[in-house]
């Protein structure tokens, strides 16, 4: 693609209803999510109760503030509103992509791939239009109300999504997943009390199926999208997809944000068909909005800015899911470069992670109860994933330090089984982690995994 091509496909411009659309399903769901997770007592429950928190590499600086973290969630979901309504909405999706980052940053426990892509795509969402047509500052001011905006900021993303479809098929590129059909044959057989489905579930075939199946989809549903001929048939697959996984797992919002995010792959049509619907139920003329105007910048800075920011963002994206490459090892086993990489649900691991505390002066050890200092779906997370150990380990040491220990040694005992295979140990018993920093530097106080999983 030439600089002319470029150029001419930036100038391009579309319907702003797709846009619109997305930006009030957006603050809908967020919103919803935020209630759901309030109501269900894991605000108190996940961030309040525990006495520690595991955090990112480079964020500790990120923690839950006792009581005032509810303050947080009532920020988040006030701005998903005043974004659904597009009222200040530049300020508002600002303070949304914040206030639900720092939520998702407070404690790594809870990391989940589509919180993860929450936080990107409000990141992305700061920098276009998506308040320029159907919202209350285009009600309130007529030179920013447009019917028309950009088509790379409607593009945009749709890339995104096509990015987190097909680099999960890729990530099922292997021979766990295709060829032992691992998780899922721990996984689906427990789901023996769903009507209907629950005797298939247990046939092996039926795992196999799912397998095989749950790669095709995610590595073809973004094309099949952006196809007209083929568009409502991959609909159609993406709802029957997603009510499934909604169905077999607890996956909370993710089904139905990926639903209502594919509806932006359909024409401009359907979208102010929404909105007129919209209209008739809250009795105002959605004409005011259809003026024909192209949206403009403010300023040609922001516009040349925002793209720029966008255009890394994307090289970003792409790179990030790949950067375990720079590791050697199994990726499954010591987990470097896997969160961020839209590895969705390929991995079963189940460990146990026994720590010893020795005083050098004197030699007296003792093992330390772990439910003491965590919850137990902190221990659960912690026992298998190599970062919390270490992270858990240098907590240990400054407790028992302030207990008047000076300089304590720290040594795990753990086993680790991943995707049905015998456990084996996790973690070399004669390293003391304290003298570990925890650094992006390979693990090598990990012991080796005794197989290979081949794929990508």
């Amino acid at each position: 693609m030439n600089t002319n091509s470029i150029r001419s496909y930036l100038n391009t411009s579309t319907n702003a209803a797709p846009l619109a659309v997305f930006r009030i399903f957006f603050g809908i769901l967020m919103l919803w999510s935020i209630i759901r997770f309030a109501a269900n007592g894991w605000i108190e429950k996940l961030y309040i109760e525990p006495q520690f928190f595991f955090s990112y590499y480079g964020f500790k600086w990120v923690q839950p503030l006792g009581e005032w973290t509810y303050l947080i969630f009532i920020i988040c979901g006030l701005s998903s509103v005043f974004v659904g309504l597009g009222y200040k909405y530049r300020i508002s999706i600002i303070v949304f992509f914040l206030s639900f980052t720092y939520i998702e940053l407070m404690d790594k426990t809870t990391y989940l791939n589509h919180y993860y892509f929450i936080s990107i795509l409000s990141f992305l969402m700061i920098f276009l239009p998506a308040h320029a047509y159907y919202s209350l500052d285009a009600y309130k001011d007529e030179n920013l109300r447009s019917q028309q905006v950009p088509k790379w900021s409607i593009d945009s993303i749709k890339f995104l999504l096509f990015i987190v479809y097909f680099y999960a098929g890729l990530a099922k590129l292997n021979s766990d997943w295709l060829f032992e059909a691992m998780p899922l044959q721990i996984w689906l057989p427990a789901k023996y009390s769903i009507p209907l489905l629950g005797d298939l579930l247990q046939q092996t075939w039926t795992h196999y199926a799912f397998a095989w199946a749950g790669a095709l989809y995610d590595l073809t549903i973004p094309f099949l999208l952006l196809i007209k001929r083929t568009r409502i048939f991959a609909f159609v697959l993406v709802v029957i997809f997603h009510v499934l996984t909604r169905v077999l797992f607890p996956i909370g919002m993710f089904p139905y944000i990926m639903i209502a995010s594919a509806l932006i792959f359909f024409d401009a049509g359907l979208h102010n068909k929404i909105l007129a619907k919209f209209s008739e139920w809250l009795k105002i003329s959605k004409s005011v909005f259809d003026n024909g105007k192209l949206y403009q910048f403010p300023k040609t800075w922001l516009r040349k800015a925002s793209l720029g920011i966008v255009t890394v963002f994307f090289i970003l994206q792409l790179l990030i899911p790949f950067r375990y490459l720079l590791y050697p090892g199994e990726l499954f086993w010591t987990e470097e470069g896997y969160r961020f990489s839209w590895r969705v649900m390929l991995m079963e691991k189940a460990g146990y992670a026994h720590f010893k505390v020795v005083n050098p002066e004197n030699g007296q050890r003792f093992y330390v109860d772990n439910t003491k200092f965590l919850t137990r779906f902190q221990v659960k997370q912690m026992s298998s994933q190599p970062d919390f150990i270490l992270e858990y380990a240098h907590f240990l040491e400054d407790h028992y330090q302030q207990q008047g220990i000076q300089n304590p040694a720290i040594y795990v005992d753990s086993y680790v089984a991943l995707n049905g295979r015998q456990s084996q140990r996790y973690v070399d018993p004669e390293i003391d982690l304290t003298e570990i920093r925890p650094s992006l530097k390979h693990r090598t106080w990990l012991l080796p995994f005794n197989d290979e999983i081949k794929g990508l």
